[in-house]
């Protein structure tokens, strides 16, 4: 039976399980024991994949060889320089479409963990960055265990082969692990989409709706033409079946699960679906779902210029251009903040002289909104992290004189299934390319 169940496309389960959670979302909403179904899928892949990258992280550092192309040079241009380019896309936006906002009262208390400068943002990232390792694991702090990870993975060089073994054949376990918890993701789906229909209804947030359509329209056309016009000028090659195919299987998982943690472990197999390198993309998928955080980048900067717009604030160039340079060094830390882009938000307001009374109550909107805002963010977030990763290496192969037809890659990784352990065009793992 699970065979078979199993035979048909994740994605097509994961659509059945959204239509089957709306539908009982809007008949029955009353019955609140169905928000199991997505707390379990979703807590359990929280729990697993703190130790899933760790242990990744560590093995593939180990295996590394001096000289051997790991892409990461690439990727970390890619990915400050699309946060930055997300952030001055929403300012762009916010000019051409100015919305006001609806101002609720009694919602300071929600931001009260909200950083009162950019120094608090830097000295958490810092901190976080060097946090107790078994702290990082129970509490998922991505960004220390890849530091604490790749320390002990090169410490581990000069070890015989089999303690490197030893580890890489944990790492598999805990991999075989992760890719049986993505095969319920439909199940996990139903209980998710339930709460959001039965909690807000289809119109709930019908009040909101200007905002709602500039936030998503500006995350919908930075997902669809800015990232693949990147993806254009690195690889000289249509970008749109790897976008629509990271949009297609990272982004709906993660629209839906509203988690970059829990979307590692997914990006991380579509990584080994495309053939990628995983010495790159043990470590480029962690790294992301802190450094790449374009969607926070402009949820801070449009939530912050509709404040603007509203109190009747005049926004002159240079202070919009320092905005988006604020927005994209704030987003990429938000993921060690509590509350994430939101909380960055009176941050942002403090530009224009904002009072924090009002930036909070902006951030009580966020909160209201946020069902679908955050959503679209983490999805965005989420597919470009395995978009950026794959372009990367792609176009370091292009410039070493062995090119991967993008579009051929892609369609292989379609005909493998989440948790199929067949490789794509194993030579090119072998690669060695100079930097």
């Amino acid at each position: 039976m699970w065979e078979r169940i199993t035979r048909i496309s994740l994605i097509k389960r994961i659509l059945i399980g959204i239509v089957i959670g709306a539908i009982l979302g809007v008949a029955i909403p009353g019955w609140t024991w169905l928000e199991i179904l997505g707390d379990l899928f979703v807590n359990s892949l929280k729990a697993i994949a703190p130790l899933l990258v760790f242990m990744l992280i560590m093995s593939s550092m180990s295996k590394h060889e001096k000289g051997a192309q790991t892409h990461m040079r690439s990727i970390v241009v890619l990915y400050l320089m699309a946060t930055f380019v997300a952030a001055l896309v929403a300012v762009g936006a916010s000019y051409l479409f100015p919305v006001d906002i609806i101002l609720p009262k009694g919602t300071a208390s929600a931001a009260a963990q909200a950083p009162k400068g950019l120094a608090p943002v830097i000295k958490n990232l810092f901190n976080s960055a060097i946090e107790n390792p078994v702290k990082a694991l129970t509490e998922g702090n991505y960004l220390a265990l890849l530091v604490w990870a790749s320390l002990i993975g090169i410490g581990l060089r000069p070890f015989a082969g089999t303690t490197k073994k030893l580890v890489s054949d944990f790492s598999s376990a805990i991999t075989n692990v992760v890719q049986f918890i993505i095969q319920l993701a439909p199940i996990g789906i139903v209980g998710l989409v339930f709460r959001s229909v039965a909690e807000t209804g289809l119109s709930g947030l019908a009040r909101y709706g200007q905002l709602i359509l500039l936030v998503v329209g500006t995350m919908a056309f930075v997902a669809l033409i800015v990232y693949p016009a990147m993806v254009l000028l690195m690889t000289h090659q249509n970008p749109y079946p790897l976008t629509l195919f990271t949009l297609r299987e990272s982004g709906i998982p993660a629209f839906f699960t509203r988690s970059s943690a829990v979307n590692i472990p997914i990006n991380m197999d579509l990584s080994r679906r495309l053939g990628l390198n995983e010495k790159t993309y043990a470590i480029s998928i962690p790294l992301g779902a802190s450094a790449n955080s374009g969607g926070a980048a402009m949820t801070i900067s449009i939530m912050t210029l509709a404040t603007a717009h509203t109190l009747g604030i005049s926004v002159s160039f240079p202070m919009a251009f320092l905005l988006c340079l604020l927005s994209a060094i704030s987003a990429t830390g938000a993921s060690g903040i509590a509350g994430g882009s939101l909380l960055l938000i009176p941050l942002a307001c403090s530009l224009f002289g904002i009072s924090n009374d009002i930036a909070m109550q902006v951030v009580g909107v966020g909160f209201i909104i946020g069902v679908i805002q955050d959503s679209v963010e983490t999805a965005v977030n989420a597919a470009s992290d395995i978009l950026f990763t794959a372009t990367a290496e792609f176009a370091d192969l292009r410039r070493a004189g062995t090119p991967v037809n993008i579009a051929e890659r892609v369609r292989k990784a379609n005909q493998m299934e989440a948790g199929d352990v067949t490789t794509i065009i194993e030579e090119h793992h072998e690669l060695k390319v100079e930097s």
